[in-house]
């Protein structure tokens, strides 16, 4: 076997290695993605689950209804100066 056929062969075997490496970062990435994926989506339902204990009518709310409401709440300056309190 002469030189270049045993540099293509050892080639191939870091391509696959290579690869094989990016794979696995890949995977890795994908974890921690879906990961911060939960913390939101548990998180958005724990905090919805606040709100709906906290004033019960909002259940028989219309999305638009709902977040119609948010946006007038949140406007409110006395929210707005309880947030910025409570975020410090």
């Amino acid at each position: 076997m002469n030189k270049i056929e045993e540099q293509i062969i050892r080639t191939e075997q870091e391509l696959k290695q290579e690869s094989r490496r990016l794979a696995r970062l890949k995977n890795r990435k994908a974890y921690y993605e879906n990961g911060e994926r939960q913390k939101r989506a548990h998180r958005l339902i724990t905090r919805g689950a606040a709100i709906e204990s906290n004033a019960p009518s909002v259940k028989k709310m219309s999305e638009v209804e709902f977040y119609e409401l948010a946006e007038k709440i949140f406007a409110l300056p006395e929210v707005k100066n309880l947030i910025a309190k409570e975020v410090k």
